[in-house]
């Protein structure tokens, strides 16, 4: 599977090394060039703005962030308009629930999908992977698995 990660903080970056590490395809952003750099050098595809993020991916495309809570509805605003129909976002931070089905329903409109995915692990979920707990559109989570 061909997967986004946006951010590359000691979570999501493990989480991409993670992936890399049981053969997904990953291309990674954060603002922090030398972070996308490490994970480049680990056999990820790195982008250097969404807009190319977006345009190193297959449809239907997936991205999943792993942002502060703060900067979600932000990074949201920004992918709206890159990605398409079909496309899916997973919501990997610590955001409230109650957000994520406000914004599950602004990205619906568009066709876009927003999965949300409590995460935790550490540092030890690179080794012994991760807790996630799922909520989202049926037919979606089972294409993510």
């Amino acid at each position: 599977m061909q997967i986004a990660m946006i951010g590359l903080g000691r979570m999501g970056a493990n989480m991409a090394r993670r992936l890399l590490g049981d053969g997904h395809a990953c291309v990674v952003h954060d603002v922090d060039a030398q972070a996308r750099r490490a994970l480049e050098s680990e056999g990820a595809t790195g982008a250097a703005t969404l807009e190319e993020l977006v345009s190193l991916l297959a449809r239907p495309r997936v991205v999943w962030l792993m942002l502060p809570a703060a900067a979600v509805d932000q990074a949201l605003a920004s992918l709206a308009v890159l990605l398409g129909p079909g496309d899916a976002i997973v919501d990997g931070g610590n955001t409230h629930y109650r957000d994520d089905i406000r914004r599950a329903a602004a990205l619906a409109v568009r066709g876009i999908h927003l999965v949300d995915v409590g995460t935790s692990g550490g540092i030890w979920g690179l080794g012994h992977g991760y807790c996630l707990m799922v909520g989202g559109e049926a037919s979606v989570v089972r294409r993510l698995e």
